[in-house]
């Protein structure tokens, strides 16, 4: 089959109003249809219902340690909510921090105690004059927001099938300006990709001229798997105090998609020097997170492996999801030499390249036809994707029936944008 571009201008304009008919008959339909984060479906804020019940006065209140989780007291999270989570993420356990639930808001907190106070004893950031921080993109637009919040100027990196660019990590990590990078180590958002062996190695060994340089290291698809053969993620905490540079890596995780995503519990994982420093202003600034969400969920699920058990659940809903879009698209796009995608074993999300100067059409038609992604340039710092083609598909929340509609629809006008890129060219 020949490729959109190479079609006659005849051929196009036949294929053009063809499309546009077919737009024309959904727009017809009245589509209301929602696709523009990663929620989880009503299906799958079911599988934890019954979490719901786990504490109560039949149950009592008391952790493990024999503190009652009603009071005060217990500033970085009661033991068995540390423990669960350090082996999720294959830590120490006095690595670990326990916080609210939300993993965005232990990273906004961690910057804002960055650039307001400093981190473990150097200047605050706000002090240092222009502060840079590099953005791999394709990438998760609430990161960029938290770092534009600040007025920090961010670096684009662009992500390759093994993660960042490490030569141009490596090379701008040289001005000490640069202060920190946004990683979605494995199942990356929104590419699915998953960080190699070496990339992690060359993140473990990084020397940034900044000693206050951080590796914001979001792993929060770590246990969000889509088949039976997950993909694997090298440790970079072991990595990294292998190479006697522990204190680079922040990382964070939470239950936000295992459990409820408004009422999950969130942690943070550290070195010593970092989790002291990171205590010391706890101190200040809270007597301790929801404990008894803490031990609802260590009730629940009872261990990692109870865990990583929930979690096939969540896989079985999701994988058709999934394969909905990635059919989709092979059916409909494949071939047409308009658009890339990758497969991804986990995560959230597909990302989608279109043709260069189609994203933002796309999106408008979506829209004017009653389905809703994620914005066009969202996956960029600034929302400036230079070259106007990323797309963020999000499928978890949509039934599946509504899902193949609004894909059959997003193939649609992906096709019309590119067609009347092409004719207009």
């Amino acid at each position: 089959m020949p490729t959109l571009q190479e079609l006659t201008e005849e051929q196009l304009i036949a294929r053009l109003q063809q499309c546009q008919a077919d737009y024309e008959n959904y727009c017809r339909r009245g589509l209301k249809l929602d696709m523009s984060r990663g929620k989880p479906g009503p299906e799958q804020l079911d599988l934890t219902s019954d979490m719901l019940e786990c504490v109560n006065v039949r149950s009592g209140f008391y952790a493990e340690n024999g503190f009652d989780a009603r009071n005060y007291g217990l500033l970085d999270g009661i033991p068995e909510a540390k423990t669960l989570f350090a082996d999720l993420l294959g830590v120490p356990t006095d690595s670990v921090i326990i916080g609210g639930n939300s993993s965005l808001n232990m990273m906004f907190d961690y910057i804002t105690q960055a650039y307001a106070t400093g981190i473990c004893g150097h200047e605050p950031w706000c002090r240092q004059g222009e502060i840079k921080f590099l953005c791999p993109v394709p990438g998760y637009d609430r990161h960029f927001a938290i770092t534009e919040r600040f007025g920090f100027t961010m670096l684009p990196i662009p992500m390759t099938e093994n993660g960042p660019d490490m030569d141009l990590v490596e090379t701008m990590v040289a001005d000490p300006a640069v202060k920190g990078i946004w990683c979605v180590p494995m199942y990356s958002n929104p590419d699915g990709i998953t960080y190699s062996d070496d990339t992690v190695r060359r993140f473990a060994r990084l020397r940034p001229a900044a000693d206050d340089f951080r590796i914001m290291w979001d792993n929060a698809y770590c246990i969000h798997h889509l088949s039976d053969t997950p993909d694997t993620l090298l440790n970079i905490h072991k990595e990294a105090k292998a190479a006697n540079n522990e204190d680079i890596v922040i990382t964070f995780a939470s239950t936000s998609k295992v459990s409820f995503p408004g009422s999950g519990v969130a942690a943070l994982a550290a070195s010593p020097a970092n989790i002291t420093d990171i205590k010391k202003r706890m101190t200040i600034q809270t007597i301790g997170h929801d404990k008894l969400n803490m031990l609802r969920h260590v009730r629940f699920f009872r261990d990692a492996a109870g865990v990583r058990e929930h979690m096939k659940l969540h896989a079985a809903i999701l994988a058709p999801k999934f394969r909905i879009v990635l059919d989709t698209l092979q059916s409909r796009l494949g071939g047409t030499g308009i658009a890339r995608w990758h497969s991804p074993n986990g995560g959230y999300f597909v990302s989608v390249n279109l043709l260069d100067g189609c994203a933002k059409e796309t999106v408008r038609l979506l829209k004017e036809a009653g389905v809703i992604i994620t914005g066009a340039g969202a996956t960029y710092p600034y929302h400036n994707d230079p070259h106007d083609s990323n797309l963020r598909i999000a499928p978890s929340y949509p039934p599946l029936d509504e899902l193949q509609t609004a894909m059959d629809l997003f193939c649609i006008c992906a096709e019309l944008a590119a067609i009347k890129k092409l004719l207009n060219a």
